[in-house]
């Protein structure tokens, strides 16, 4: 007893292929598959979200955006820090080591500030 596979073996489909059959829109690619079929469409045998799916398509652009984040948290963090400090200054009546504290903070803010506005076709 042989089992035949009665449907034709279909070419591997990768977006953005060298082969310009396989770039066709679906409805021109299968003309067979019209909208309204379904489940029990014996043609139709994985169903989801297709090829390449959930994978990156910009990592250049995806790492420069982690190593961005990466470097305000860090001014985040010392600003926090600095804050402690210049309010312990503060309270101990030290103003002078609080001011230049303050302008700390102001710069660290600023260097935020400049990280946001570097390019602003990422927000």
């Amino acid at each position: 007893m042989t089992t035949e596979n009665p449907l034709p073996e279909r070419p591997h489909y990768t977006p953005g292929s060298a082969q310009p059959r396989l770039n066709r829109p679906v409805h021109e690619r299968y003309p067979q598959i019209r909208p309204t079929s379904g489940y029990g469409d014996p043609r139709i045998r994985h169903t989801g979200p297709g090829p390449g799916a959930g994978t990156e398509q910009e990592p250049e652009r995806s790492s420069k955006l982690s190593a961005r984040l990466a470097l305000a948290l860090t001014v985040v963090i010392g600003q926090l820090w600095g804050l402690t400090i210049v309010v312990d200054e503060w309270m101990t009546g030290d103003t002078g080591t609080a001011w230049w504290g303050a302008g700390f903070l102001v710069l660290s803010f600023l260097v935020v500030l400049g990280l946001w506005a570097l390019d602003p076709k990422d927000r």
